[in-house]
């Protein structure tokens, strides 16, 4: 019987320093994760946005963004996760007709949207 008390407290007492060590090294493994940006887009131009992606600048590597319906023109706005990788991006915007517009080196980092003007133009 001795045996068995002195066993079970040990046991128990290895338990909990197993969960002591396994615990710190996943709360390091969420806090070295990049957090998730996101980017506003606004859509101020006459004609609707049916397609939109987004690339490393300078690189012909884009990946679509979802829009689920086209972005209509007139101040309508959404807002899009940016895939992981550097600040610099280029944006292809296609519009209602097939014009396609490619907004080059966006920094994604100190800017978090892009307003489409009716004069071409992005701000």
């Amino acid at each position: 019987m001795k045996s068995i008390r002195i066993i079970l407290p040990a046991a128990l007492l290895s338990a909990a320093l197993a969960s002591l060590l396994v615990a710190p090294s996943s709360a390091c493994g969420a806090a070295t994760r990049i957090p998730q940006r996101h980017f506003d887009l606004v859509n101020a131009t006459f004609d609707s946005i049916i397609a939109l992606a987004i690339a490393p600048a300078g690189r012909d590597a884009f990946r679509d963004i979802a829009l689920g319906r086209p972005l209509q023109g007139g101040m309508n706005s959404m807002t899009f996760d940016i895939p992981a990788g550097g600040c610099l991006r280029d944006l292809r915007v296609t519009f209602h007709g097939g014009r396609t517009r490619i907004f080059s080196r966006i920094d994604v980092c100190r800017s978090t949207g892009l307003r489409l003007t009716s004069g071409g133009g992005g701000k």
